[in-house]
């Protein structure tokens, strides 16, 4: 499966990452590529335990375009 995620920086320099089609599912890690790794695995257990629990694996995410 494919899934897009959310990568961005806190004021602690610390990478944040979040997969924002499966509830709840966040990470973070000290590097870019550490958070990108965590999320990965965040993913993995995030939908076990949806799955054990009989919920749906995910929930629908869209694009929307606002004008500004």
């Amino acid at each position: 499966m494919k899934f897009n995620i959310v990568i961005e920086r806190d004021e602690d320099g610390i990478w944040i990452s979040e997969c924002p089609s499966i509830p709840g599912c966040v990470s973070q890690g000290n590097t870019k590529d550490d958070a990108i790794k965590n999320i990965m695995e965040a993913i993995h257990l995030c939908l076990d335990v949806r799955a054990e629990h009989g919920l749906p694996l995910t929930v629908e995410t869209r694009q929307v375009e606002v004008m500004v």
